[in-house]
């Protein structure tokens, strides 16, 4: 398998837990969960979302990493986190 079509494969996988992942938020929003309100959400993602990236771009302009490890780690951490909603709500989110 090529590093290009294992990064192909890294991606799918992340994208099919990250969908899992969504269920289990719209589950606890259905039932009125306050950690989910839109305030905490936004700051949340915002901060997270710079932070990781910036961080990542540091790591690999370094070699510590390369992209297709990068990728492997986050469709295994996605999975790691839709595993966690499903044992949290007894639920399969697909």
């Amino acid at each position: 398998m090529t590093d290009a079509e294992k990064a192909a494969e890294f991606a799918r996988r992340h994208q099919i837990a990250q969908h899992a992942m969504q269920a289990g938020v719209a589950y606890e929003i259905a039932r009125d969960d306050h950690s989910v309100w839109p305030k905490h959400l936004r700051v949340g993602i915002n901060t997270a979302m710079i932070d990781h990236a910036s961080l990542v771009k540091l790591l690999v302009k370094k070699g510590v990493i390369t992209e297709l490890e990068y990728l492997q780690a986050i469709a295994e951490g996605m999975e790691d986190e839709r595993a966690r909603y499903e044992e949290r709500h007894g639920v399969t989110f697909v």
